[in-house]
């Protein structure tokens, strides 16, 4: 059949633009069958156009010129990450008419309005599957395969990092320093591990995830963010104990009055699906209404795994462009406000060092039935003339456990509070 001709511009020539070039190469003949035009890469703007690359990448493409290289593009695959200068170059696509495809996470949930908004006066499409969980296409199913539905909830592991460092730190008791030490060696944690380590990167991903289903605004300042730099090797093996794992959980539900959305260190039922995720894979779980529980699982980061997903955006934004139609807009109509974390309903642990003497449990329990808290199952595990207290309670409200543990912190018998941690069973 004849092919449109249709010019790519690739912003970013790193670990998955590399990949984005090698498969466009690779499979062209491919490409040009699905979405009904030959995919020409016409340019690849860098930083540095004699750093060393890969020998597939042509050194002719090579140009530190991104905004004439924009000019001529139909189709732009933004790989720059970051807020400046990929921010400035996407709406200078966006508003010459190019379809944008991104991977940039933190620019979306921090800038998403602006882009979106932009994306729908120029009546172009703006693409980011790569930006939530690599290879998993899990903006699509929020997108798309569940437009039908009403999602209530959404939970994931989408952080290879820090899933791995706590799965070390289960499977080898690990301290959470030898974890990192180990992840960084082999080169699954940066130099500086912070995004990572404390929550900002799974904060970024569940922002976009919830602003799609629940068709509101969330960004990344309204995600209740907790990491993992905390957690101890006592914890890992006291959760195993009791059947469960630590996860770093992002989660966003739907409540009657708006929405919550988190992450933090979670204890995870052995029976979860979410458990058995291990080392740096990725899952999501969605609940909706009629289709129920979907589990959605895969590589999350890499070269090649996440340059599957910008490419599968760019086939599909290039049919757009081909035989007409747009991606599905961003329309928050529900504007479903962001609810305070206090509010967030759940199960949750709360551990207490003791001393072991005679009426200490009924006095801990005095706070939960002041506020209306119901305990679920005590365990305690006694030290010498200390006892370790770990308490799960029923369904609840985090603000009245927060309560709760201030004023047991100032009770004589407790000489030591530990963090309020969720739980999903």
């Amino acid at each position: 059949m004849a092919h449109v001709d249709l010019n790519i511009a690739l912003l970013g020539c790193g670990t998955v633009g590399s990949e984005v070039v090698r498969l466009l190469a690779e499979q062209s003949d491919d490409f040009a069958e699905r979405c009904g035009a030959r995919l020409n890469l016409i340019g690849i703007a860098v930083r540095d156009v004699s750093a060393p690359r890969p020998d597939h990448v042509p050194r002719e493409l090579l140009t530190d010129d991104a905004e004439s290289l924009i000019e001529r593009a139909d189709l732009v695959i933004e790989l720059i990450g970051g807020l400046e200068p990929a921010r400035t170059l996407i709406l200078r696509a966006l508003n010459s008419g190019a379809s944008v495809v991104t991977g940039n996470k933190a620019l979306l949930a921090t800038h998403g309005p602006e882009l979106h908004e932009a994306t729908a006066r120029a009546d172009v499409d703006l693409y980011y599957e790569a930006a939530v969980a690599g290879a998993i296409p899990v903006v699509y199913a929020l997108r798309e395969s569940l437009a039908g539905d009403q999602v209530t909830a959404i939970s994931g592991i989408v952080n290879g990092t820090t899933n791995y460092i706590l799965d070390e730190m289960t499977t080898k008791a690990l301290s959470y320093e030898a974890a990192l030490a180990d992840a960084q060696k082999l080169g699954f944690a940066e130099a500086d591990p912070s995004a990572d380590v404390d929550g900002l990167d799974a904060a970024a991903k569940i922002a976009i995830m919830a602003s799609i289903a629940f068709h509101s605004r969330v960004g990344i300042d309204d995600v209740d963010t907790r990491g993992i730099r905390e957690i101890t090797a006592e914890q890992i093996a006291a959760a195993t104990r009791e059947g469960y794992v630590i996860k770093l959980l992002a989660t966003a539900r739907r409540a009657p009055n708006g929405i919550t959305v988190q992450v933090a260190p979670t204890l995870v039922a052995r029976t979860h699906p979410l458990a058995s995720v291990s080392g740096a894979y990725n899952a999501v779980v969605t609940e909706s209404e009629a289709a129920g529980r979907l589990m959605f699982y895969g590589q999350g980061a890499g070269g090649a795994p996440t340059a599957s997903a910008v490419l599968s955006d760019v086939v599909a934004a290039a049919a757009k462009r081909v035989y007409g139609g747009h991606a599905p807009r961003e329309l928050p109509y529900a504007s479903l406000p962001v609810l305070p974390a206090a509010s967030a309903r759940g199960v949750f642990t709360i551990d207490l060092t003791v001393t072991d003497q005679p009426g200490v449990l009924a006095s801990i329990a005095e706070p939960f039935a002041r506020h209306g808290v119901s305990i679920g199952q005590v365990r305690q595990d006694a030290d010498g003339p200390r006892a370790r207290v770990s308490i799960m309670t029923h369904t609840a409200p985090r603000g009245a456990l927060e309560a709760i543990a201030d004023e047991l912190a100032d009770n004589p018998h407790v000489i030591a509070v530990g963090a309020l941690m969720p739980v999903e069973g």
